[in-house]
């Protein structure tokens, strides 16, 4: 079998996020990273320099790069469909950060748009795929807990203007506890659970303004656009039911509860917006929990991009897909009419394939290609 180049990748967006993506994509040996784009042309290449890519300048300068094949799309969530369709037209596959667009007729316009054009399409989070949840997903595939009844989720927060130093875009639309940190949360039940039916909700907004906590902007008011404390109710059609809480408006800090109750026993889980931890299960009738080592790669943001470079290599589905972001964007659409109306809202679109399990032994470190 004739061996295959490092996949060639432009990141578009220099942002604060980009310094986690790029610490991995440049180590993957799977990948290449080629380009850095941003709006702030300096800023891609203060980044294209720290983390030695070869090239920068804007989002349509990366495009017609030579060899990029794929685009790591880390813009704020209003421009996220934009960007991704422009790469799509391109004929460049798509990673993009969460959420898959702003709204679900955007993003199942961007599901349809790549399948046209033949081109794969992935969104974050991928958090799904580290160590600790994928440890989870073994557990309940091998029937650790027994049918799988419930979940519980819980994050709350005093929100992230105490430490972001531009959070202005994570309380406008596309952004609030429900779309900035409810897919971590929604990913890991969906890919747990499989899809949801129908959703029940209310949501609150704690203040009107906020201030920016840190960095050059510290001290500065901004306007609250979303609701910043969300609770809701999922009903899967696979028979589980849950409960989440996002908030941002909680002077406690309280992050990474998730719980599945199933008929012999109740497995607490890692956080499911970091890709280790270990994980607890009590069983039936038990007085203690029982620690369990999460076993698989911990290297963090990119594994999706990652997976989707091998599983085009290989001609297979990859895991974090535009169809499951799309059923987790069209979930908190519901959550957010259902809030709207005071009662239970169907979850529509046409749903997921639930992703296999990765093996215990996948190695982002490993040259595949």
């Amino acid at each position: 079998m004739t061996a295959r180049e490092p996949l060639g990748i432009a990141v578009v967006g220099c942002g604060t996020i980009s310094d986690q993506y790029l610490t991995n994509l440049t180590a993957f040996p799977d990948l290449r990273v080629l380009f850095c784009a941003d709006l702030d042309t300096e800023r891609a290449a203060a980044q294209a320099a720290a983390y030695g890519v070869p090239a920068h300048g804007t989002a349509a300068d990366a495009l017609a790069h030579p060899g990029v094949e794929l685009v790591v799309n880390l813009t704020v969530p209003a421009a996220h469909h934009e960007v991704a369709a422009a790469a799509i037209d391109a004929g460049k596959h798509v990673w993009n950060e969460k959420p898959l667009t702003l709204d679900p007729a955007t993003g199942a316009e961007l599901v349809a748009r790549a399948a046209r054009a033949g081109v794969r399409l992935g969104c974050a989070p991928d958090t799904f795929l580290g160590a600790g949840l994928q440890t989870a997903r073994r557990l309940l595939d091998d029937g650790a807990i027994g049918a799988p009844l419930s979940g519980l989720a819980l994050m709350q927060t005093p929100g992230p203007e105490s430490w972001h130093p531009s959070p202005e875009f994570l309380f406008r639309r596309g952004g609030g506890p429900l779309f900035d940190v409810g897919p971590y949360y929604l990913t890991c039940l969906a890919t747990l659970f499989g899809p949801a039916e129908r959703v029940a909700a209310v949501a609150r907004t704690g203040r009107e303004s906020r201030v920016i906590g840190s960095g050059p902007k510290a001290g500065t008011e901004f306007a609250v656009e979303v609701p910043t404390h969300v609770a809701a109710l999922l009903d899967y059609a696979a028979g589980p039911a849950a409960s989440l809480v996002v908030s941002f408006d909680s002077p406690l800090n309280r992050q990474g509860w998730v719980e599945i109750t199933g008929t012999e026993a109740t497995l607490a889980l890692p956080d499911p917006n970091r890709f280790d931890g270990a994980l607890r299960l009590r069983k039936a009738g038990a007085d203690e929990w029982t620690e369990i080592e999460a076993k698989g790669a911990t290297a963090g943001r990119g594994m999706g991009a990652l997976d989707m470079a091998r599983a085009l290599a290989a001609g297979e589905p990859h895991r974090a897909s535009g169809e499951l972001a799309q059923h987790v964007l069209e979930t908190m659409a519901a959550i957010e009419r259902s809030a709207r109306a005071g009662e239970f809202a169907a979850v529509g679109g046409t749903g997921f394939t639930l992703p296999p399990a990765l093996p215990g032994d996948w190695d982002p470190g490993v040259r595949t290609r």
